[in-house]
């Protein structure tokens, strides 16, 4: 009976550490995205006020350019 307390203890203090890592992963990734979400906005707000500047036009790249 000593046995399988000891092992069931064992094994709840192996999950418990799991959940603990689980969470401290969750948390960074959580930061991380909070930081790539910033930057996506940044690179939008930076990219439609490139867009604005130019009238909107679209530069294709296998157009020719206009002095030809």
């Amino acid at each position: 009976m000593d046995d399988r307390l000891t092992g069931c203890e064992e094994r709840i203090a192996h999950l418990e550490r799991v959940a603990e890592d689980l969470s401290d992963l969750t948390r960074a990734q959580a930061a991380r995205i909070a930081t790539l979400e910033r930057q996506v906005a940044a690179l939008m707000a930076r990219e439609a006020e490139r867009a604005a500047d130019t009238g909107g036009a679209v530069v294709l790249g296998d157009e020719r350019p206009p002095h030809w």
